[in-house]
């Protein structure tokens, strides 16, 4: 991390804070994605669910619709301002859907309970020690249950990060260097045969790796111009070229939103901005 903070200072500051108030708009991009977890999760009715990572709670809110009101879920993460938002958006939960505990915890570490089946949605990769993380997430599964879960491919492969990047890259005074090898970040399991080596070393038996491809949309408006501009909001506050720019100056993060809304537009179409992403749809057992 930056200036060497740890992960929980991390998403308990000025980043935290931001995604959750951009909570709609990040469920809205990544909508995808999470119906193509949950087609793959398989989750049964009465089931209990652990939601690692779990954010503003979408995906712990939807797991409860999924196991009904004989289930139970819990949704972890280090982040109280995310966890602040999730728990306000139990109230507005439909009759039928599970019960739910979020809770501020560390799930590398954290023992939670006993659980039929856990889930993250691009969650799992910002543990400082991951066969320590997956080893406990293993432990916290009854016996022939599954963690099923969403990572990132690797970057040149997910244009919408790939694009707003290449924008940003060359207004930068200095080219920043890359991140450690197996350090947290967004692009961390993106090699598919280490990332299976390493879930095996934590305990589980069986891994498989599904490439899933999908269109997210970064942007919609009135007009292809707007598109783009929303496009761009969600690409330097919210996606992982966002560090680039978040300690810029004030004349540079003009320059790079120019530059950005410029490349985004030349994606637009019908005033929708729609880029690829490219994951790992991972199941371990």
């Amino acid at each position: 991390m930056a200036g060497g903070i740890t992960q929980t200072e991390y998403w308990n500051g000025e980043v935290g804070t931001r995604w959750a108030r951009n909570q709609a708009v990040l469920d809205a991009v990544f909508a995808p994605l999470t119906e193509a977890l949950f087609d793959r999760a398989g989750l049964k009715t009465g089931a209990s669910v652990l939601d690692i990572g779990c954010g503003s709670g979408a995906t712990t809110l939807e797991a409860a619709r999924r196991v009904g009101a004989a289930g139970r879920v819990t949704g972890a993460d280090i982040s109280a301002p995310l966890l602040a938002v999730a728990r306000a958006r139990i109230s507005g939960e439909a009759p039928g859907a599970a019960p739910i505990t979020f809770t501020e915890a560390d799930v590398e570490q954290a023992d939670l309970g006993s659980f039929d089946a856990a889930l993250s949605r691009f969650g799992v990769m910002f543990f400082p020690d991951s066969p320590r993380a997956f080893a406990n997430i293993r432990r916290m599964l009854r016996p022939g249950r599954q963690l099923t879960f969403l990572c990132w491919r690797a970057l040149a492969e997910n244009l919408w990060v790939q694009v707003p990047r290449e924008a940003v890259m060359p207004l930068l005074p200095e080219v920043p260097p890359p991140p450690a090898p197996d350090t947290p970040g967004p692009f961390r399991f993106a090699d598919a045969d280490a990332l299976g080596a390493l879930l095996r070393g934590a305990g589980f038996g069986s891994v498989t790796c599904e490439a899933l491809d999908r269109d997210v949309v970064l942007g919609r408006g009135e007009t292809d111009a707007e598109a783009a501009a929303a496009a761009a909001h969600v690409a330097l506050n919210l996606g992982p070229s966002s560090h680039l720019v978040r300690e810029a100056e004030p004349d540079l993060r003009a320059r790079a939103e120019a530059a950005v809304t410029e490349a985004l537009r030349r994606h637009a179409s019908g005033g929708t901005v729609g880029l690829r992403a490219a994951c790992w749809l991972v199941q371990a057992g």
